[in-house]
């Protein structure tokens, strides 16, 4: 791994494959690396986030994949980010120290969110003491609120950070509020800080205002194509790039309505890699069979541009 290239372009957030009886399968990372990286041209994971159910592992467990998903990544991958967000401060000290010696790219974190933060010194006093754990390495703040509820706006975050965490890097930003990311875009001139995009179907109206990448689920089975869609946009071929946005937004348009979350992922994962993912952990139940091959059939019969 290369920590110090600069984080852009495609982020896979990783799925946690788990055995038929719900325990981590930590023996299939191997080929899911070399799955993403050959297949998906996919060189950075997010692990252990929500789409890894972070939260519905213990410690124990999110250790032990985060060590799996650096030593498979190593000279294959350029970043390897460890969410270790979690409802405890000193649990999530404890993962940011462990990712920091296991020789993470970086770490991130999200708002804790049964006891929530009212405002943003209190989020920030959390995020301070979590990054300070690891100091060697890039810190980013994973703002999700429509699961956490925690809705201080990042571009208020943003001021006046680098003092209070003076590891911070950048910001996994998964919410629909374009205002909130331009405005912390415009702010960020010196392009001091990265701004990942974390809502798939919308990924080309963040690109357009200066979103650096993305970090999603659907860059582990479409990250080749939507590869496709960040070069059409390089190439300023805005017709090209809304192909590519419109079909993959069709896809999720058509499993959305079905119901589609992590558990659902896990099987699009499975049919599409040829990798067993496995069931989700409780209180989340696995997908139905109506339901896969209702999704393999859609995304089998969606025509990309061949150009």
């Amino acid at each position: 791994m290369a920590p110090r290239k600069k984080l852009q372009g495609l982020v896979a957030a990783t799925v946690t494959p788990m055995t038929p009886d719900g325990q981590i399968n930590l023996s299939v990372i191997r080929q899911y690396v070399d799955y993403l990286v050959s297949k998906q041209n996919v060189k950075n994971i997010f692990v252990n986030g929500t789409t890894g159910e972070g939260l519905a592992l213990s410690i124990q467990e999110r250790k032990q994949l985060a060590e799996e998903w650096v030593r498979q990544g190593k000279d294959k991958l350029d970043h390897v980010i460890i969410h270790v967000g979690a409802l405890s401060l000193p649990g999530s000290q404890e993962l940011a120290r462990h990712a920091a010696a296991i020789g993470a790219s970086g770490i991130a974190v999200i708002a804790p969110f049964f006891f929530k933060p009212t405002s943003k010194d209190e989020l920030l006093a959390f995020l301070r003491e979590v990054a300070s754990e690891a100091p060697a390495i890039p810190f980013y703040y994973y703002h999700i609120p429509p699961l956490t509820g925690v809705k201080i706006r990042v571009e208020e975050l943003l001021d006046g950070i680098k003092e209070q965490i003076p590891t911070f890097q950048g910001v996994k930003f998964s919410d629909t509020d374009l205002l909130d990311l331009a405005q912390c875009i415009n702010k960020n001139g010196r392009e001091e800080f990265v701004f990942l995009y974390g809502v798939d179907e919308q990924l080309l109206s963040a690109l357009a205002i200066g979103a650096n990448g993305a970090v999603g689920s659907t860059y582990n089975y479409l990250g080749q194509k939507t590869n496709m869609m960040l070069q059409a946009f390089a190439q300023h071929d805005l017709a090209l790039a809304r192909k590519y946005q419109f079909l993959t937004g069709e896809f999720l348009n058509f499993v959305i309505k079905l119901g589609f979350g992590v558990a659902q992922t896990k099987a699009v994962m499975t049919f599409v890699s040829g990798i067993p993912m496995g069931p989700p952990r409780l209180p989340l139940v696995k997908a139905s069979e109506e339901f896969i091959a209702k999704a393999k059939a859609k995304l089998d019969s969606i025509v990309w541009p061949t150009n």
